[in-house]
């Protein structure tokens, strides 16, 4: 795995341990639909299902987190989500909610994480 690998996977594994601690349920990780692409984690909160995009950046002048989401990657998610929820029963009663987990990396200390829901 390389560094960029290396530090996405970090991210990601920050982003489990943050997502619990608010309550939801992780269901899955790295869901992969063919060349379609990858969904980061897939988790539940109640009875919606949460599809989650982790995004991380080394702490510094960088955009945030938020801005590396084009509407084209969104859609992505949207019918990735529809396509997950397909295999796995259908859509919950509480429905599907596409979240991004930003999580920033300081030189020093804990990585701060960023949890905004319902961004698509």
């Amino acid at each position: 795995m390389n560094a960029r690998g290396a530090l996405g996977r970090y991210g990601e594994d920050v982003a489990v341990r943050a997502l619990q601690a608010e309550g939801l349920t992780v269901l899955g990780r790295n869901w992969r639909h063919g060349r379609r692409g990858e969904i980061d984690i897939v988790a539940s909160e109640g009875d919606a299902l949460v599809v989650c995009e982790v995004k991380t950046r080394r702490a510094g002048p960088f955009q945030h987190p938020r801005e590396a989401l084009p509407a084209a990657k969104l859609a992505r998610l949207r019918s990735l989500a529809e396509q997950w929820a397909a295999e796995h029963g259908g859509a919950p009663p509480g429905g599907v909610r596409i979240d991004l987990v930003g999580v920033i990396l300081p030189e020093r200390g804990a990585p701060a994480v960023d949890h905004l829901r319902g961004v698509a």
